[in-house]
């Protein structure tokens, strides 16, 4: 008779994922990840070196500490020429130092693993060069991970086509992200490739979820939008990563202890992302507009795009005594923080965003109303989202305001807070979406079911 005592069954099913370039990009990867290890997955992660800024060593540091199962495979980047390539982003760049060095590493990588892969999940902006090495030469399925809005997909399959998408009817010229309207442009080049790859993979995976975007997912998977376009899964909000604390916990406890200070629902916090900095003339008519409404407020602030370069100290930037006057209800902080948390605890009550898609996400899973302050890249679209679902509100004439562009007065930043803070039709609207989040991710809910499904066809690769 079979011993009862026998070895512990195999996993269902063995992933290997390629993040790309930037916490946008490489946190939904690592949720992804952990989802997938906590679905009975074997996980090789393939991990670009050198990154580019801090955070993202950081985080995949954390990550593999708080995952000792994810097996980690270092993809290092063949020599690249930026001069080669017409853009001066640090991130594009490395899209682009990615994108060539994949295709010969790969194999290398990959073909010596046992058991070997069902299947490779790459990021959006790797596809039209991860697409083809994977299926033609590893022999594997190849899924894309989309890691913005099922909007953003939409217009991104659609692209160069500008207007009149189905299923997402708020974009239009308006919400074209500058850099796309130059054809020279790098990010415009690779933005191009990689949509029209998507009809050539297996399967596209969308951080997002039925309630959050029901008509852009439902013209993806009629095929509306693209003719051709493999099975869209929605399979968010990808949950949290739980990690160990390391050594910047003392400043991450920092934000928190301080917000236990606030009462319910009576902060605004303010963040621009990882990589979205702001000129000084906006940074001082925000503070005044901060200061002027009242509020408290918790601004996580940012000067460089790229955090290692980011040195200037907080009085250096105000200088006029803002700090003093505002130290009993506002708090402003130059770390690394972990946003999630921040969002999560009950002092929050309105997130001041650029809407980048995991800030997105992270406010509806925690019912935070947003004021949309887009500022690059598929942010504008992404505010879309947040203004149909009603979880927030779009400021028009705020976007697009980078470097040295538009600068938006103290006094309307002061207006609009009052506005959307004063407003209980987005706060049930928010608490509805938290509500509806909370459900699809749960054992039954669809985003649990669509990721499931996923892993049982991976299984029988």
């Amino acid at each position: 008779m079979p011993s009862s005592t026998g070895p512990a069954p195999q996993p269902s099913a063995h992933v290997a994922l390629l993040p790309s370039a930037g916490m946008g990009h490489l946190t939904p990867f690592l949720r992804l990840a952990s989802s997938l290890v906590s679905l009975d997955c074997h996980v090789t992660l393939l991990r670009p070196l050198p990154v580019v800024s801090s955070a993202e060593s950081l985080q995949f540091s954390d990550f593999l500490s708080s995952h000792p199962t994810v097996h980690c495979l270092d993809l290092h980047l063949l020599p690249f020429d930026p001069s080669s390539a017409n853009s001066t982003d640090p991130f594009f760049l490395q899209f682009e130092s990615i994108s060539r060095s994949a295709p010969v590493l790969l194999p290398q990588l990959l073909d010596p693993l046992e058991p070997k892969p069902s299947a490779l999940v790459t990021d959006i902006s790797l596809a039209s060069s991860v697409a083809p090495v994977s299926r033609a030469r590893l022999h594997l399925p190849c899924f894309v991970l989309f890691t913005a809005s099922a909007s953003m997909l939409s217009f991104c399959a659609s692209f160069p086509k500008t207007d009149n998408i189905p299923g997402s009817p708020f974009i239009d010229r308006l919400t074209i992200p500058p850099v796309l309207r130059d054809p020279n442009n790098l990010f415009t080049q690779q933005f191009s490739n990689n949509g029209a790859t998507l009809a050539a993979t297996d399967g596209v995976l969308v951080n997002t979820f039925d309630a959050l975007e029901p008509r852009a997912l439902a013209a993806l998977n009629r095929g509306e939008v693209l003719e051709g376009l493999p099975r869209v899964s929605a399979i968010g909000p990808l949950m949290p990563l739980e990690r160990k604390r390391g050594g910047s916990a003392r400043a991450r406890a920092r934000e928190l202890e301080w917000l236990d200070g606030q009462p319910e629902r009576s902060v605004v916090y303010v963040s621009f992302g990882s990589r979205t900095a702001l000129s000084e003339a906006q940074i001082k008519e925000l503070a005044r507009g901060l200061e002027r409404s009242g509020f408290r407020f918790m601004w996580v602030i940012k000067t460089k795009v790229v955090d290692k370069e980011d040195e200037e100290g907080l009085e250096g930037l105000f200088g006029d005594g803002f700090m003093e006057r505002v130290k009993e209800r506002g708090l402003v902080v130059k770390d690394w923080v972990e946003q999630e948390e921040i969002l999560a605890h009950g002092a929050v009550t309105v997130f001041m965003s650029h809407c980048g898609w995991n800030s997105v996400t992270e406010a509806a899973m925690h019912g935070v109303r947003v004021l949309a302050w887009p500022r690059i890249g598929d942010q504008r679209i992404n505010a879309g989202v947040v203004e149909a679902a009603g979880m927030g509100r779009l400021l028009k004439g705020w976007e697009w305001g980078c470097g040295g562009e538009k600068v938006v007065a103290g006094e309307v930043v002061e207006e609009a807070l009052r506005e959307i803070m004063e407003d209980a039709s987005v706060g049930a609207c928010a608490a509805r979406v938290r509500e509806e989040a909370v459900r699809t991710v749960g054992v039954g809910g669809s985003s649990h079911e669509s990721l499931a499904g996923l892993i049982e066809k991976w299984s029988k690769c």
